[in-house]
């Protein structure tokens, strides 16, 4: 099991489609904290092989992004996943996402396969990590509590697309937009899972790339519930998801006051900040806040 899942941080993780080199190379150089090179959705099956064999080009080429950039295999249950793997992890990414994961089983069978690719390759075994696409299936929803401790997860994020396959709903959003009740329940499902995994919860993407201050408003607002990062389907999106996710001067300071204010009353429960009452959980969201800025 790797030891990095809760001191993992990324707030942007942009997709390029693997049968794309210049939208690849466009997406590594773009600020993206991860880059994934797509090998499912965004590639149709007669183009998988090429794909594979660019995508490892690709990886083999900028060795000094290795660890920002990661791939997306297709889904354990269908013929492709063993082939993406081993034409991919000799090349060295820095993580793997696995899509339609139904629960922790899935994970460590893909663990299984990577340390066996590591190790012919002459790479430290259990150093590839893993983000979890965890409700793109209905059987999924109920297994998004099975990952704490699951080798390799660093993170997990959520589909409602996919979801809305499996359901068989004709829409996943209500009139003015907004997800349905299945698909926040997806989301905080999601959450709620990575925080009992210690890992980061990743909010899913935005299909409307153009509606930056849409995804900005959306993005201020899954942090503020929890989520550390978001997916992202354009590179326009990059530059707004980063800053959303990027704690400002303003709440860095407010937060440092409360450390400091506890700090200064060792042995205090609670006290009286501004009006309001501070307690332990407190001072654990200000720590948690100051480290997510890069001020442990």
């Amino acid at each position: 099991m790797t030891s990095l899942g809760e001191a993992f941080r990324a707030r942007s993780w942009l997709f390029a489609p693997g049968d794309s080199r210049r939208k690849m190379e466009k997406a590594a150089a773009s600020a993206a904290d991860i880059v994934i090179f797509d090998l499912e959705d965004a590639v149709l099956d007669a183009a998988k092989a090429q794909s594979r064999t660019m995508i490892a080009d690709l990886l083999t080429a900028r060795p000094a992004d290795a660890s920002r950039l990661w791939v997306r295999v297709n889904p354990l249950d269908g013929p492709h996943t063993l082939a993406d793997l081993a034409a991919v992890v000799a090349a060295r990414p820095g993580g793997i996402m696995l899509p339609k994961s139904r629960g922790r089983a899935d994970v460590e069978r893909l663990d299984h396969y990577l340390s066996a690719l590591e190790v012919a390759a002459g790479i430290e075994q259990g150093s590839t990590k893993v983000i979890v696409l965890v409700t793109e299936t209905a059987e999924a929803m109920f297994t998004t509590g099975s990952y704490r401790g699951a080798p390799r997860v660093v993170a997990m994020t959520w589909g409602a697309e996919d979801l809305a396959d499996s359901v068989g709903a004709a829409e996943n959003r209500n009139p003015d937009g907004s997800y349905g009740f299945t698909y926040e329940l997806a989301r905080s499902l999601c959450l709620l899972g990575a925080t009992a995994a210690g890992v980061a919860a990743v909010e899913t993407i935005q299909g409307d790339f153009r509606d930056l201050a849409g995804l900005r408003a959306r993005a201020e607002r899954v942090r503020r519930d929890g989520y550390s990062g978001m997916l992202a389907i354009h590179p326009d999106q990059v530059e707004v998801i980063n800053a959303a996710f990027t704690p400002t001067l303003a709440e860095l300071a407010a937060a440092q006051e409360i450390v400091d204010l506890f700090a200064a009353h060792p042995g205090v429960g609670a006290l009286g900040h501004r009006g309001a009452m501070l307690d332990r959980p407190h001072l654990a969201r200000a720590q948690a806040l100051l480290a997510s800025g890069g001020r442990a």
